[in-house]
């Protein structure tokens, strides 16, 4: 098998697809949660800066899903094809509320009616609520394995995805979001909407936390495949350790009133938390928790080395292009939001 700096080519691509992930989740993870927050906003105008905050880069956000996506087809498609087929639910339900999200933002300011501004209001919330929650649900299912035989085929039923520990994961996941996008439109408000938000953050953060302590302990105790790793390299250990001290310092930014620092340090703990799943799952991509056989690894999944190494070629140049894009997109309308004619 091809190697690179004596690293193999799946484990490349195990890992690009991780960083796509993990930028997914920390950019789509603010704007969601500036969405599933949009409701406590009650004044009109506050509605309309909160909206603005994210309206020039909720749409590029997503694009690193969509190369996530790709990235997967085309580096390890025997698990695409066994995820989407398994979990094709939870995904048309994701899409469906993608697609309902979009137009929400895109139609609210369209009309001046006061109902069809909350209709679009209610849905751009309920849509944000509902994608995260389905994210969680997606992998808490992921973390404990899916029911697959020995020959990679669903025997399970569809309530089977609905159980206590993904549904737990599912609302974690929200509150990670919530808190993460109350402190991102801290940053771009000011007046009357900051104040509120500074409230928001504060009760969303000790709600993640609480969220953060049963997910920890329910994985400890029901999924402990997930904590193999740590016995076998200690020095591991490290990474969950630093995931438990970033997790408190949004709670010590937040209270010193440094929101930029807790902004920072939750874009951190969404990464830590997908690296800590990551080594769980490696070198697996897909477990089953019904036959050992089901297991779906990197290898077994893999492309062909040259589509591989023809592959990770087109991703080494592609990948700065779009995080230089958006660096770019950020720097360019950075600063407090200011509602003008033009905006949403």
């Amino acid at each position: 098998m091809d190697t690179i700096l004596g690293i193999d080519l799946p484990t490349w691509w195990f890992l690009l697809i991780g960083a796509l992930i993990s930028g997914y989740g920390i950019l789509d993870g603010f704007d969601l949660g500036a969405g599933a927050v949009h409701l406590f906003f009650r004044k009109e105008e506050s509605r309309r800066i909160a909206l603005n905050a994210i309206g020039p880069v909720w749409d590029g956000n997503e694009v690193w899903l969509v190369i996530g996506a790709g990235a997967l087809f085309a580096a390890f498609p025997l698990v695409y094809g066994t995820i989407l087929s398994v979990l094709y639910l939870p995904f048309i339900l994701f899409l469906v509320a993608i697609i309902f999200r979009a137009i929400s933002i895109e139609f609210r300011g369209k009309e001046d009616m006061k109902w069809w501004r909350k209709l679009w209001d209610v849905s751009f919330c309920a849509s944000s609520i509902v994608i995260s929650l389905l994210l969680g649900l997606i992998l808490g299912n992921l973390i404990q394995g899916l029911p697959l035989n020995a020959n990679h085929e669903f025997v399970g039923r569809l309530r089977d995805f609905f159980n206590p520990y993904a549904l737990l994961v599912a609302v974690t996941v929200l509150a990670l979001f919530m808190m993460h996008g109350s402190m991102y439109l801290i940053m771009k408000t000011e007046d009357r909407i900051f104040t509120r938000l500074t409230i928001i953050a504060n009760n969303t953060s000790k709600f993640f936390i609480l969220c953060f302590v049963a997910t920890s302990m329910a994985t400890l105790i029901y999924v402990p495949h997930m904590t193999a790793i740590f016995k076998q390299h200690p020095a591991l250990f490290g990474i969950a350790i630093a995931a438990v001290l970033i997790v408190l310092n949004i709670r010590r930014s937040i209270e010193k009133r440094q929101y930029q620092r807790g902004f920072i340090s939750s874009s951190i703990t969404t990464a830590l938390l997908l690296i800590l799943f990551a080594m769980g799952l490696y070198p697996n991509l897909v477990l089953s928790n019904v036959d050992p056989r089901g297991h779906i690894s990197i290898y077994e999944a893999a492309s062909s080395d040259a589509s591989l190494r023809t592959m990770l070629l087109f991703a080494v140049i592609g990948m700065p292009l779009v995080a230089t894009y958006t660096v770019f997109m950020f720097w360019t309308f950075r600063g407090k939001v200011k509602i003008e004619d033009h905006s949403y």
